[in-house]
């Protein structure tokens, strides 16, 4: 089985990190993708250090978050038809500025965060199902917040054709589809609100540890405010 480590975002210099992990996922590409010229020089950079080393894109904002999105005025960004991927014109061009990102990167790999104001509704299911089946050539990974098993079954029967991944914080919840197991760790939870300035012990990093089994491929990624100290630790404790 393998395990890769790493951190949502770099929180420490792009080289330091480099020198540090085999895996990043990229934020920025969230909030506003970075210009193709950036793109071409993360991946040439990293080619210098490590040429296995892997990119995991964050979907534009557009794609999965309403207008109404506080992160879109943190942006800087005005749209209309935008989020809970709504069969639109400007979800498609999001789109589109996503995967050239993700080529350049040579990454195999998109997640789809999307908001608690994303319900499980047949509208939009059916929109999830429709824009992940427009897709090719990537594994699909999606995380979605504050809905239920019952919730989640019913859209795991409309997106398993596509191989869709669901990802889960494992300190939460268990994943309940997908080919791999794709973890986000955010901190701890007090109701739905996330606490990210909490700080994993040793204790909980062996749990965590523990609880990773199986054969499938796993993906540990840290969005904490220790992000980078906490993922440093549990490559250790992996190592054990």
């Amino acid at each position: 089985m393998m395990v890769k480590t790493g951190c949502c975002g770099f929180p420490v210099s792009f080289k330091k990190y480099l020198y540090s992990f085999d895996v990043v996922e990229v934020q920025k590409t969230f909030y506003k993708p970075p210009n193709p010229e950036t793109a071409i020089k993360w991946r040439k950079e990293a080619d210098k250090i490590n040429s296995d080393f892997e990119f995991v894109i964050k979907a534009f904002q557009l794609i999965t978050h309403p207008p109404s999105s506080p992160t879109y005025r943190k942006a800087g960004i005005k749209a209309e038809k935008t989020g809970f991927f709504r069969p639109s014109g400007e979800v498609m061009e999001a789109w589109e500025k996503t995967e050239e990102i993700a080529r350049i990167l040579k990454a195999k790999k998109i997640l789809f965060q999307t908001p608690l104001s994303f319900h499980c509704s047949e509208e939009n299911i059916s929109n999830m199902q429709d824009f992940f089946g427009s897709i090719k050539g990537f594994i699909l990974i999606w995380e979605p917040r504050g809905w239920d098993e019952e919730s989640l079954m019913r859209a795991k029967e409309r997106l398993e054709d596509y191989g869709v991944v669901h990802c889960v914080d494992p300190m939460i919840s268990k994943p309940l589809f997908g080919d791999i197991n794709y973890f986000r760790l955010h901190g701890r939870y007090e109701g739905r609100r996330i606490v990210y300035s909490h700080n994993y012990s040793e204790e909980e990093l062996t749990k965590l540890r523990d609880s990773i089994g199986g054969e499938r491929s796993c993906y540990v990624m840290f969005n904490n405010k220790n992000m980078f100290e906490n993922a440093q630790r549990f490559k250790l404790i992996l190592q054990q």
